[in-house]
């Protein structure tokens, strides 16, 4: 089973880039869950949302601890939280930044930092830094091939009709071509 954690505050999307990465998966053929992890917040107050992804039934519906990867929607979320505790050997966080990953500061014993300015592709694409969810996604499955493209882009088409959908898709796509290119990735 993969494991997914995502940073973010509330009203920036985490708990929908949850539901679109497990969407694609089933997409794909894979079991897929995703859920919120939150309390009575208020807007711009953190949260997690959680995706767990298996080619078997998944029957946990406990908080991820020990996350394959990361995903940060806020960069400020860096400074206050261990966004990379539990996180396995091999294990991916992929970070809204335009900084290079070493910028971040992060300290890893495992795995690697990918950054994509996602709230930078989404201002250009869709007029709303704040939506950095859609590029963000991208950046993820290009870091680590855990969802195809097609099938993100076919999940924001359905949860998102007509022009929203497509301006989404190709936020989605501007994030994972800026992977693919800057970092090499898988």
């Amino acid at each position: 089973m993969k494991e997914i954690r995502i940073f973010a505050r509330a009203g920036q999307g985490a708990i929908t880039s949850a539901i679109i990465l497990a969407s694609a998966a089933f997409e794909e053929g894979k079991h897929a869950f995703a859920f919120p992890h939150f309390g009575s917040e208020r807007m711009g107050a953190p949260l997690n949302a959680y995706v767990r992804l298996d080619t078997k039934p998944i029957r946990s519906r406990s908080q991820v601890r020990e996350p394959d990867y990361v995903l940060v929607q806020d960069p400020t979320l860096l400074s206050g939280f261990d966004v990379a505790a539990g996180l396995k050997p091999g294990g991916v966080v992929v970070v809204n930044s335009p900084e290079r990953p070493e910028a971040l500061g992060l300290r890893l014993n495992h795995g690697r930092v990918v950054t994509v300015p996602a709230s930078q592709i989404a201002q250009e694409v869709l007029g709303r830094a704040d939506r950095a969810n859609a590029p963000l996604a991208g950046a993820f499955a290009a870091a680590t091939g855990e969802v195809g493209l097609a099938a993100l882009q076919q999940v924001i088409r359905r949860r998102f009709a007509g022009t929203a959908g497509e301006r989404n898709a190709l936020a989605l796509q501007r994030g994972y071509e800026y992977v693919k290119a800057k970092e090499g990735a898988p």
